[in-house]
């Protein structure tokens, strides 16, 4: 087994693994901060790396039944939320493709000013 291979999403303000430091996403990806998760407040992104997936499974949230995967940093395991994969109710589509991070998951950091 080869090392992993991890991407970079550039940006001012980052979003990474609480556990083990990974890069997964930046600011300007941030959708909405207005979700809640397992362990409570969960923000909504629009494109996030470094992630690994399980399998699809269905799942009824507090806004309708949906198919979700739950998603992994790619280095240490840890579960850090779901995403969206389908959403029965039309008003709710909004959101396939998308990744929910549970704040309790992940941490902010200073990226780099980008030139």
């Amino acid at each position: 087994m080869g090392r992993t291979f991890l991407e970079h999403p550039g940006g001012t303000r980052l979003y990474s693994c609480v556990n083990c430091d990974t890069i997964l996403t930046n600011k300007s990806e941030l959708m909405s901060t207005r979700f809640t998760g397992a362990t409570g407040r969960a923000f909504l992104f629009n494109k996030v790396v470094n992630l690994n997936f399980s399998e699809i499974q269905e799942r009824v949230m507090l806004t309708g039944r949906h198919k979700v995967r739950d998603v992994l940093c790619k280095t240490c395991n840890t579960k850090l939320g779901w995403i969206y994969e389908y959403a029965n109710d039309e008003n709710q589509r909004y959101k396939e493709g998308k990744v929910i991070l549970e704040r309790a998951l992940v941490q902010e950091s200073q990226g780099m000013e980008e030139s």
